[in-house]
């Protein structure tokens, strides 16, 4: 297993290559995204020539679909376990050729339920209030699309505005003495203008957020309204800022840039900088509500940082602290995880355990956060299959997995404290395999409510879930939180 130190060399030889020649997809600061496994198949971005085939690779027909129940384990062309097809939206009628994270939002004043989809193009917005049935309302730019393209991007919302962010940047920019480089920035949208729209619209969007050129995820704590931007690399102010002489100026490597955005949403203002352990991938962080008497009240992030799980108290951000810094058996990257709802368990995921052979199938480490200053990893769930998992969402006791080849995976935690999971449904959005492999399913949005998911799948689309699944925990039956 590669250092983190020598993933980050490889990552600035290959960037500093990219763009010395030229190239079209740059080979950007997410060291998971350089590298080809042993058969010599690009990892993500493999392949991408913006051609939206008549069938996906997955297999599906790129045609919409409707109200397809899930019976006897499919559900039309979908292999499927209690989880119904209220819609399936393909690439083209979002105006995209491919899609990666999203996110969703709940209009407080109309109960419209928007979704917001990074594209290669850039953002694109559905209504999605009546699943199935849902109405494309337009595409908001990426800056620099001719170029790298948005081909990995996140976006968080925070009341009415959401933030987004790409690794789409401009390579004719770039000024070797200097590191600078033009791109994506943080774009910022304020998402009542869909308020009232039934098809299309021009999207408008807020004075972007300049202070780095580009960075792969966001995340954001609704309690504090603290927004964290990781994996930022280029030309970031002097405050996160650390010069690498001949290559792009680095954010610390890539640690955390935080701002506030309570005062004016549509004007966050930085804060802070968390570079006390390098590269972080992604991040949550919470005002923790878990067991730990000792840290309760108190802001705490999880960076999945490559090759630990990194604990972070962000309570002063003028001054954070790393808690911990957690290595495990098999890891290959450090991807992304969540909380529990307790704030007692974390559920983690590692990108490339299954595609290097560090484990035979799909994995999941299950963490106990009861005590911070001595965190167990005290359970590894698999169940058989060959797939990737991804990103993961944790809501009303279930976990949401999107697990790329193999789709979306719902998982019962109510049996945690054992260190396992139970399956209680899936959907199979790329039906003609469970390849190790890059396609398919990148993200599930579970927080709409009733039962409603919402999954992208890269290479065919937008699809509207119906959920029937149920935790067997008694106090999520009843519509209640652990604490």
């Amino acid at each position: 297993m590669m250092t983190r130190n020598r993933r980050r060399t490889i990552s600035a030889v290959a960037m500093a290559a990219a763009l010395l020649v030229g190239s079209q997809l740059a080979a950007t600061a997410h060291p998971a995204h350089d590298f080809e496994d042993n058969t010599n198949n690009p990892l993500k971005g493999r392949g991408y020539d913006g051609v939206v085939d008549p069938v996906s690779p997955g297999g599906v027909p790129m045609e919409a679909m409707s109200d397809v129940r899930c019976e006897d384990g499919m559900a039309g062309i979908f292999p499927c376990h209690k989880v119904d097809l209220a819609s399936f939206t393909p690439l083209q009628d979002m105006e995209s050729t491919f899609v990666n994270d999203l996110w969703g939002w709940t209009d407080s004043e109309t109960g419209m339920e928007l979704v917001i989809a990074g594209t290669f193009e850039g953002t694109a917005f559905v209504d999605v209030t009546d699943g199935e049935n849902p109405v494309y309302l337009g595409t908001l730019p990426a800056v620099n699309p001719g170029d790298s393209g948005n081909v990995w991007g996140d976006v968080r919302v925070y009341q009415d505005t959401a933030y987004i962010v790409t690794e789409s940047i401009d390579l004719s920019t770039y000024v070797p003495s200097t590191g600078e480089i033009e791109g994506n920035g943080i774009q910022i949208v304020d998402l009542t203008q869909f308020r009232g729209a039934t098809g299309p619209i021009t999207v408008a969007e807020q004075p972007r957020i300049t202070d780095m050129t580009q960075s792969h995820n966001v995340s954001l704590n609704l309690d504090t309204g603290r927004l964290y931007v990781v994996g930022a690399v280029y030309d970031v102010t002097d405050e996160c800022g650390t010069a690498n002489p001949g290559l792009p100026v680095f954010n610390g490597s890539g640690g955390a840039i935080v701002y506030d955005v309570t005062a004016d949403p549509n004007d966050p203002q930085l804060i802070g900088c968390m570079n006390e352990d390098g590269y972080t991938h992604d991040i949550q962080c919470v005002v923790y509500d878990g067991p730990d008497a000792d840290y309760r009240g108190r802001e705490i992030c999880i960076g999945s940082n490559e090759d630990t799980v990194t604990l972070y108290d962000v309570t002063d951000i003028d001054d954070p602290v790393v808690l911990d810094r957690l290595p495990y058996d098999g890891a290959a990257y450090t991807h992304q995880g969540w909380l529990s709802e307790d704030h007692t368990y974390f559920f983690l995921g590692d990108e490339l355990d299954e595609l290097f052979g560090e484990v035979d199938e799909r994995t999941t480490y299950i963490w106990d956060f009861s005590d911070l200053d001595d965190v167990e990893l005290i359970g590894v769930h698999s169940d058989g299959n060959s797939s990737i998992d991804h990103n993961m969402f944790v809501k009303d006791g279930l976990l949401y997995q999107a697990n790329y080849t193999s789709g979306l995976w719902i998982y019962d935690a109510w049996k945690a404290d054992q260190g396992r999971v139970t399956m209680r449904g899936y959907f199979d959005v790329f039906p003609s395999d469970d390849r190790t492999d890059f396609f398919g399913t990148w993200g599930a949005y579970p927080y709409f409510g009733d039962g409603k998911v919402v999954v992208t799948s890269s290479d065919e689309g937008l699809f509207v879930l119906q959920s029937r699944a149920k935790s067997s925990d008694n106090t999520f039956a009843k519509g209640k939180r652990n604490r």
